[in-house]
């Protein structure tokens, strides 16, 4: 993920909740979110905070808890942004400074293709034909239809902090590059926040360890 977020932002990563990230201690207004729960959800809930207070760590900032706000996603102390993403083996959160980025998302999925039906959801037609082309000169060493969903759920975790609003999967069409780059083009722009509006944003994706991930920024102002 490191490589994958721009410079001035902290990521760590723990595969398998075995790190420094899974013995990292919930606030207390943490725990009484897992109270009670499996123990798998608690011990991904409590690694995937620890990457985030060791992220926030790396950036000078204290340690603080973070809860669910609109929406569920979680609310960020003052003077950072930040996202967290699970999926089977592996946690990560990146953080950088609000005087640096309006808004950080990332996403991380197990590298399988889509249901079919999530898949026909999830993906416009032109995008289906754009990842028939890259499977005929890329071949289907990635799932290419789960990294487009990937992409999504990163942009998304941008959008809705931003806008305060729902972002229809059909309201992002996806531009995969084999380099490791995308390009989302949104149909409904990012109002203004101090600058002009958004209506593009580009980011990086890697595949490794069984794993896609995918990560998005916006610049401050």
């Amino acid at each position: 993920m490191e490589g994958l977020v721009p410079h001035g932002v902290a990521a760590v990563e723990d595969f398998g909740d075995t790190g420094p990230a899974a013995r990292m201690v919930l606030h207390p207004a943490e725990a009484r979110l897992v109270d009670g729960v499996v123990a798998e959800r608690r011990r991904e809930f409590t690694t995937v905070r620890g990457c985030a207070r060791l992220a926030m760590a790396e950036l000078g900032l204290p340690p603080a808890p973070l809860l669910p706000g609109r929406r569920g996603a979680p609310v960020w102390p003052a003077g950072c942004v930040g996202s967290m993403t699970h999926c089977p083996g592996y946690r990560a959160a990146v953080v950088g400074r609000s005087s640096g980025f309006a808004a950080i998302g990332i996403d991380a999925e197990v590298d399988v293709p889509l249901p079919v039906a999530v898949a026909a959801r999830a993906l416009s037609a032109d995008e289906r034909a754009r990842l028939d082309v890259l499977r005929a000169g890329q071949g289907a060493q990635v799932a290419w239809d789960r990294l487009v969903f990937s992409v999504k759920e990163a942009v998304y975790k941008v959008w809705s902090p931003l806008t305060g609003r729902w972002l229809d999967y059909g309201d992002a069409d996806v531009r995969l590059s084999p380099d490791g780059t995308f390009t989302v083009r949104l149909s409904v722009p990012i109002p203004p926040a101090g600058g002009a509006r958004l209506d593009r944003v580009t980011g990086r994706w890697a595949a490794a360890r069984g794993l896609l991930l995918a990560a998005v920024s916006v610049p401050a102002g």
